[in-house]
């Protein structure tokens, strides 16, 4: 034993080790995100159907892309957009704990001699591949291997205090479980990774620093502290994300505590499984403790959902107005394809909006009052906002820089989408709506079985915009390809209108030129608005040139 030791530099290497360490999970995980984040959508859509499958979405999503804070926060904002209930979620986040044991599984290993090997192949990837894929795996390597190197240090560093008698004592201390799983929680709360402290916890039981017992209960009390992350995100959130984080919290915290008196059992049941590896050993207890809590908690997902929102009642919400984004999120920028399936959301509706705001416009047009167009062309007004709300958040999003050419491709769709939905509602405001003035102010007449005759070919127009959009949004082939399919049967009713139209042209009535004029404006824009619609699903199927196509 020895009295003195050089704290200067085991704080230096221990933190020194730690940023590593974390840099390395970080860009780890920014590589793993960029490669099966865009999938993650479609995994979480059809595994919640029950809770059973909710638990193994948020498993196998958050052991892929080690970082259970990623799922949480899709978890999260499926529930705002109505696309899960929050029993679902529950599941997920039940999931997500069992998932991101993985990281201690992965810190355990002792192959700090193929380190470097790994990250000099990742940089080597990085720095010299062309494909976006290789990158992102070389992403991968880098950051696995700078987290064993920061392991290895973070040991290093701390290797004189196995010596050092006061420290020991202070270790003894924490052999008693209420106090380290107090330290746990702070240390995780502190520096909002439980990553960070289950890699100090293993480097310290590398060194012979501390028990299993102890390594347990620091574990434990890291479940408590990283829900403090969930709550701080949840800060100023919907009722739902607040809802989510107080699950989260009565979880884990919850689940800790209940192992208390259990901690002997659990560490025979881990030295069982890996006699000669205390840090194996602890890197099972979060195994077995998470796999445990949530087979334990899911029978009680039900009345867990009731106390939750007892917790965190559901609040009146006022109604959002139409011309305020819903779905853009700026905290999701620097995951690319969580903000994109954002965009996606807005976009549907946008979409719907603008197919609202044409149904409405050929009716008010042809028949409504001066009150009817003020109210249409605010509403088209009202898409500009959407637009620009939309374009701006693309242009973050651009500005990351972290996006592989498939996600990049979809934001340029994307862009596209929304500009053509923006050219539809340009129409009916500049267009159609000073149509509608004209024929107030020079007193035009449509008769009723004409503007009968325009609402369907507006209908037929606007079912082939939302084919475009829809085909554009699920990627659909078989959507894009009925824009295309649909064209003879629109273009043939397009000229039974323009025929009658034009034979009525001739009729003795007070301005029928003014009517021609204002029936064939009409119907030219429905035209605009149906090739606009091409031009979307000519995005889907490339291979169709839309402006080949005339009406």
């Amino acid at each position: 034993m020895t009295d003195t030791v050089d704290w200067v530099a085991i704080i230096i290497g221990l933190f020194g080790g730690l940023a590593i360490f974390l840099f390395g999970m970080e860009i780890m995980t920014a590589g793993l995100k960029n490669v099966a984040g865009s999938r993650m959508k479609d995994l979480l859509g059809k595994w919640t159907t029950n809770k059973w499958k909710a638990v193994g979405a948020g498993a196998v999503i958050t052991a892929i892309i080690q970082s259970s804070s990623v799922t949480t926060v899709t978890t999260v904002g499926f529930v705002s957009s109505g696309l899960m209930t929050l029993e679902q979620a529950m599941g997920v986040i039940m999931g997500a704990n069992i998932g991101t044991t993985i990281t201690a599984h992965l810190v355990a290993f002792d192959i700090v001699q193929f380190a470097f090997v790994l990250a000099i192949l990742g940089f080597g990837l990085m720095s010299f591949s062309k494909k976006g894929q290789i990158k992102q795996v070389g992403l991968v390597l880098m950051g696995l291997g700078l987290l064993f190197i920061g392991m290895e240090l973070m040991g290093l560093a701390m290797e004189p205090l196995a010596e050092y008698e006061p420290f020991v004592e202070a270790m003894s201390s924490l052999e008693r479980i209420l106090p380290a799983m107090i330290v746990g929680a702070v240390f995780t709360a502190l520096v909002q990774s439980s990553s960070a402290t289950i890699g100090i916890v293993v480097a310290m039981a590398g060194q012979g620093l501390i028990t299993l017992e102890t390594g347990i209960a620091l574990v434990l009390g890291a479940n408590i502290g990283t829900s403090v992350t969930a709550v701080l995100g949840s800060l100023g959130q919907s009722r739902e994300a607040q809802q989510t984080a107080a699950f989260h919290v009565i979880f884990n915290t919850v689940g800790a505590l209940i192992w208390i008196p259990f901690i002997d059992q659990l560490a025979n049941i881990c030295t069982q499984i890996a006699p000669d590896d205390l840090a194996r050993q602890i890197a099972w207890s979060t195994t077995i403790f998470n796999v445990a809590n949530t087979f334990i908690f899911i029978w009680f997902t039900a009345p867990l959902a009731r106390l939750v929102r007892r917790l965190v009642p559901d609040r009146p919400v006022a109604e959002i107005p139409i011309v305020e984004p819903k779905y853009l999120d700026d905290n999701l920028l620097d995951k690319p394809a969580l903000a994109l399936d954002r965009v996606r959301l807005e976009l549907e509706r946008t979409s719907e909006y603008t197919l609202e705001v044409v149904r409405k416009a050929v009716p008010v047009v042809s028949t409504g009052s001066e009150e009817e167009l003020a109210e249409l062309e605010t509403m088209a007004e009202n898409l500009d906002t959407l637009h620009v709300a939309i374009i701006s958040y693309l242009r973050k999003l651009g500005h990351q820089q972290i996006m592989n050419p498939e996600l990049t491709q979809l934001a340029v769709n994307y862009l596209s989408a929304a500009n053509y939905l923006q050219n539809i509602s340009h129409m009916v405001q500049t267009n159609l709506v000073s149509l509608g003035r004209d024929r107030l102010s020079e007193d035009v007449q449509v008769s009723e079985e004409t503007a009968r005759q325009l609402v369907l070919l507006q209908e037929q127009v606007s079912q082939g915009i939302d084919r475009a959009v829809r085909s554009l949004l699920d990627e659909d082939a078989a959507q894009a390809s009925a824009v295309f399919t649909s064209l003879p049967e629109l273009s043939k009713q397009t000229d039974d209108v323009e025929t009658r139209i034009a034979l009525r042209l001739t009729a003795d009535e007070p301005n029928r030129v003014a009517t021609y004029r204002l029936e064939t404006e009409i119907i030219e824009n429905l035209k605009n608005m149906y090739f606009v619609a091409m031009r979307i699903a000519n995005m889907v199927i490339p291979h169709r040139e839309a402006h080949q196509i005339s009406l």
